[in-house]
């Protein structure tokens, strides 16, 4: 496996990862999320995402639709905060398809009238039900008070008042303003030569002239931390218990990664699933979760629960979190810890969607794609002082708490 990079002259950065896989991928990572929407228009990111795929200006969303799945691959996309995430995966020999086919999209996609309506629709349905998923649903509401009064504190999905209005000018005016060169990235993993992949990017995407708008982003100011339940009538208790951390940039950030699965990882060994489910019984299920953006960052711990073990669980959490702050761990300790992480890490660098997606972001957030060995690398060289130093983020008056029962 081999990565290499090319610049069109536009801006638009491009990577390929050459592996000799029968399924490749490609698409683009567009530093593009609802954290850019103004006051008004929260869920336009989202309602782009989905209405990019309704028709340009040579194709009906018909033809979009079957372009690929017609060859056995597919189309996708996502939303985050902070990036979108447009992409294709196809047998190898369809590249040429996928990337003729993504480049129509971000350039020539028309938002039809009458296809806006009925994927607003469809939106507004999926922006209400996921309020019938609790474990879901907690981590958007708890996000929302974490980053309370900034441009982070809104559901990616929007509000309903501003679907209903948003326009066909309102999405014209967000694509041609961030899907653009300078602010995207365009990856590609499968077996072809690099030198082809940069050719066909360079015939679909090298007319794009439209420069970066000026950026609105500011970093979030910290919210007071909050204890608070909110009554849904549902047998099982869900909680969120977390805190703002560090940027993806700051020095501690493999820490931060080494701490997150030591604590809940996927692991069933993980810290919290051992005290709170395997001896204590607490908990049905027990995760935590790291978010690092470009300017901030933060940590979730998920627990299902009776809604009775809710305080005892949030107890055991906070004695955990304060031992790790306040003890370093023993040596052989932190090296299993280690160990473990980067086995998983390497389990999921197998999985092609994974390289692909790992490209995507590295490329558009750093610029370069880290390997999974220099990560493990920097893991490697994480100390206890380290996990020291992280865990204090999570200090009992750092943390917050959201819980749904």
């Amino acid at each position: 496996m081999t990565i290499s990079y090319h610049n069109l002259a536009n801006g638009l950065r491009i990577v390929h990862v050459n592996a000799p896989t029968q399924v490749a991928w490609c698409g683009l990572a567009i530093n593009a999320g609802s954290r850019d929407e103004r006051d008004g228009y929260y869920g336009l990111a989202h309602f782009v995402e989905h209405t990019i795929f309704k028709g340009t200006q040579h194709r009906r969303a018909w033809h979009i639709l079957n372009r690929m799945e017609r060859v056995g691959g597919e189309l996708n996309a996502y939303t985050t905060k902070e990036g979108t995430m447009l992409y294709s995966v196809f047998p190898e020999q369809h590249l040429g398809r996928a990337v003729d086919l993504l480049a129509d999209l971000v350039q020539w996609s028309v938002f039809p009238l009458e296809e806006l309506d009925r994927e607003r629709d469809v939106v507004l349905e999926e922006a209400a039900s996921y309020r019938d998923t609790p474990s879901d649903a907690v981590y958007d509401d708890f996000e929302d008070l974490l980053f309370a009064g900034t441009e982070l504190g809104h559901n990616i999905l929007g509000r309903k008042e501003d679907l209903e209005r948003l326009t066909r000018e309102d999405c014209m005016r967000y694509l041609k303003t961030l899907y653009v060169p300078d602010n995207m990235a365009f990856f590609s993993v499968g077996p072809e030569s690099p030198d082809r992949v940069f050719r066909m990017a360079e015939r679909a995407f090298g007319d794009m002239s439209h420069a970066m708008a000026p950026r609105r982003r500011s970093v979030p100011q910290a919210v007071a931390p909050f204890r608070q339940e909110v009554k849904i009538g549902t047998h099982q208790a869900h909680t969120i218990v977390g805190a703002r951390v560090p940027d993806m940039n700051h020095p501690l950030r493999h820490a931060f990664m080494l701490l997150n699965n030591i604590l809940g990882g996927p692991g069933m060994n993980s810290l919290l699933n051992v005290e709170l489910r395997e001896r204590r019984g607490y908990v049905y299920t027990v995760e935590s979760t790291l978010t690092l953006l470009s300017d901030c960052g933060w940590m979730e711990i998920y627990l299902g629960c009776d809604p009775d073990d809710v305080k005892s669980s949030l107890r055991v959490i906070e004695r955990i979190t304060a031992r790790l702050g306040q003890e370093l761990l023993p040596a052989r300790r932190l090296e299993a810890y280690k160990k473990q992480y980067c086995g998983q890490l390497i389990v999921a660098a197998d999985n092609t969607e994974f390289m692909a997606m790992r490209a995507g972001r590295g490329l558009l957030y750093h610029g370069k794609v880290t390997t999974i060995a220099e990560t493990i690398e920097r893991i490697q060289a994480v100390t206890a002082d380290d996990i020291a130093h992280a865990a204090l983020y999570l200090a009992h008056d750092a943390l917050s708490s959201l819980t749904f029962k």
